[in-house]
């Protein structure tokens, strides 16, 4: 038995540390979750996967690297250690011509955004910081923290705050990528945010559209109005069908450890932030966000992320119990409540 908090007891899977709160898990006579069953066989086949897709990569970037007129990929970038050695991978290994692309959704870490000015500098990378308004954002979080405006399923991998905040971002950034004619577009996962399929995957415009338009509608119309910005506009869907780029997230099948990661980006500069959560290396709000989900659901919103990299062998369980169930910082919690006055 592991506690979230003094008041919540949940069994935990003996092999991964998936809880008995997420919905739909069951348990086998040895304690073993439906979702580590269902999962064997992939992770059986992850050390071939991850060789394949490795040299999908390296044939893509072969076709698109030097055609764009400006940049090969745009990165979204927030600073924390994934999405920093992912830039550095882009950069050291296949000297793409990058642009970094940073939401700064004012709860960016200070340490977190001298990584983001030290490491571009280091890495001879462009730079781009987009910040929308205080009052449209504060107005999003404080929504976002006290209801689950999104579908179900989207709740099982991040926090409704999370959730709007990522949303944005995929939206702005294939937004940038769209105007500049960029052929990529990466991003930072870790190996347990998203399944290896689409870590190469072209960008629908049908699907991206559908998705958009569910997205801005889960907000309340005011709200809606508001954040119109922040989206694709419609006629970009017709305007640049031929440009829509590939999205790549390259630590879903590189070797990902995650003490030699940050060894290796404190080589370049990079310092961990020590005013963010377990789960975070560039964001304020994280810890507050984590409450508020845990509060709702029973079940921290980065459980499945931390379950599947111990499944997949690249943490270890008692490490991943650690960042998961350990308490979420009150001071941090209280930071975020108090900004956004609730």
């Amino acid at each position: 038995m592991s506690s979230l908090n003094s008041n919540i007891d949940l069994k935990l899977c003996t092999r991964c540390i998936l809880p008995e709160s997420i919905p739909g898990i069951k348990f086998d006579e040895s304690g073993v979750c439906s979702y580590c069953h269902r999962e064997e066989s992939a992770v059986a086949k992850a050390p071939e996967k991850r060789e394949e897709y490795r040299d999908k990569l390296d044939q893509l970037i072969g076709q698109v690297k030097g055609k764009a007129p400006l940049y090969d990929a745009i990165m979204a970038y927030s600073g924390g250690k994934d999405s920093t050695y992912t830039l550095k991978v882009l950069r050291a290994r296949y000297d793409m011509r990058l642009v970094a692309f940073t939401f700064d959704n004012h709860f960016l870490s200070p340490a977190a955004m001298e990584n983001i000015k030290k490491i571009t500098d280091r890495l001879n990378v462009d730079h781009v910081l987009f910040r929308p308004s205080w009052p449209v954002l504060k107005e999003v979080f404080s929504r976002t923290a006290q209801e689950d405006i999104f579908p179900v399923p989207t709740l099982l991998r991040a926090s409704a705050i999370c959730t709007a905040c990522i949303g944005f971002v995929k939206g702005l950034v294939l937004k940038a990528a769209l105007e500049m004619d960029i052929p990529l577009v990466a991003f930072g996962w870790s190996p347990g945010q998203a399944p290896i399929q689409s870590a190469i995957m072209k960008t629908n415009p049908a699907l991206i559209r559908q998705n958009q338009q569910v997205f801005k509608k889960s907000f309340p119309q005011e709200i809606g109005k508001k954040i119109e910005s922040l989206f694709i506009p419609d006629r970009y869907f017709d305007e640049y069908a031929d440009r829509f780029p590939h999205n790549v997230h390259p630590l879903a099948f590189f070797d990902y450890d995650e003490r030699l990661i940050v060894k290796d980006l404190e080589e370049l500069g990079w310092q961990h932030p020590k005013d963010t959560d377990t789960n975070s290396t560039n964001c304020l709000l994280n810890a507050f966000a984590n409450r508020m989900h845990l509060n709702r659901h029973r079940f921290h919103p980065y459980v499945l992320e931390i379950a599947s990299m111990v499944r997949q062998g690249v943490m270890g369980r008692e490490e991943g119990i650690e960042k998961i169930y350990a308490e979420q910082d009150p001071k941090m919690v209280e930071y975020a409540k108090k900004r956004l006055e609730l």
